[in-house]
């Protein structure tokens, strides 16, 4: 009889481990160890349809960009150093100015700016402790202070801000970083499309021109930016310029037909003359072309870069390969 209870004992007894060890342990994965990052390259092993983005936008070559060698003086200018190599965003702060990183700039604004924490964790949507950058559930990734510590320096964020897109829960997430395919479950592009992008300058702004007595009535309404039209970098701007429908490309001696009627630039700090003549969100600029031919007329939208014209008294939108956005025909009277 004391062996039966024995025996039952045991069973007993492995019954009860069997149970705990059913209970307490997990079917989850250890975590992985942190990672040292010492270049976006390492992000491509695993997720090679983002880095190949990042790769075509314009944050990869923030640095390298020949434009911006150029308007930075080689980045002798050294104030624009900070956002064209910024280090993590989640080490210098939320909303805060980003600082310089002296390591990788040829690499612009990477993957590691955006995305390592200060805990050497990386900021993600989901929680991931076994996957091999060990991804954190990183709410303030989404939000636009996460951008504001490069594109508010020329308060791009700020005028998001005063404008209705908050209230239609439109941020900038909703235009730079669109849904693949508008599908959530394919994540956000890395792209990051801007003024680089045609079709993103088109849906910005609606050029409008009628005839009003002699002259001509244009208006360039903010339709489809939720800030400024232009903004950031305070080289942006945008002309408006016309022209009659039957002039040639150019004169004989290779000079433009375009005529110019105005410009939409936030001037620089140092230019305290100039009055900022941006077209905020929502907003309607009207400008007058008087006393104009009675015949067809063609009004234009340039977009450039760069503020500057070779001949500052006959401004050619095509010298310097500005971008035509709009154009718009207007019938003789």
């Amino acid at each position: 009889m004391s062996k039966a209870r024995t025996l039952l004992g045991l069973v007993f007894l492995a019954l009860g481990l069997w149970f705990l060890l059913a209970v307490f342990s997990s079917d989850e994965e250890p975590p992985a160890a942190l990672q040292t990052f010492t270049s976006s390259a390492q992000c491509a092993e695993c997720h090679a349809e983002v880095y190949d983005e990042w790769k075509a936008s314009q944050h990869s070559i923030s640095w390298t960009n020949p434009r911006v060698q150029a308007l930075s003086n080689e980045f002798a200018n050294q104030d624009c150093i900070d956002c064209h190599a910024p280090r993590p965003v989640f080490v210098t702060g939320i909303g805060e100015r980003v600082l310089p990183r002296t390591a990788r700039r040829p690499e612009g604004v990477d993957c590691i700016s955006c995305h390592l924490l200060g805990d050497g964790h990386v900021a993600g949507t989901k929680t991931i402790p076994s996957a091999a950058c060990s991804p954190v559930a990183t709410l303030d990734l989404g939000r636009p202070d996460f951008c504001a510590g490069c594109h508010n320096q020329h308060k791009t964020v700020d005028q998001w801000r005063e404008s209705d897109w908050p209230d239609r829960d439109q941020d900038c997430f909703t235009c730079h970083m669109a849904f693949r395919d508008g599908d959530p479950n394919r994540g956000r592009s890395h792209v990051f499309p801007g003024g680089n992008d045609l079709a993103m300058l088109q849906r910005a702004v609606d050029l409008r021109a009628r005839r009003d007595g002699d002259g001509v009535a244009v208006e360039l309404e903010n339709v489809g930016a939720g800030h400024a039209f232009p903004t950031d970098e305070r080289s942006r701007r945008a002309d408006i310029f016309w022209r009659p429908a039957s002039a040639p490309d150019r004169t004989p001696d290779g000079k433009t037909t375009w005529r110019h009627l105005y410009r939409i630039r936030d001037p620089y700090r140092t230019e305290t003359d100039m009055p900022s003549t941006l077209v905020h969100a929502g907003e309607t600029l009207r400008v007058e072309i008087p006393e104009v031919p009675d015949e067809e007329l063609v009004v234009a939208l340039f977009y450039m870069r760069e503020p500057y014209f070779d001949d500052p008294a006959l401004p050619d939108p095509e010298a310097k390969g500005a971008v035509l956005v709009h154009t718009v025909r207007v019938a003789p009277r």
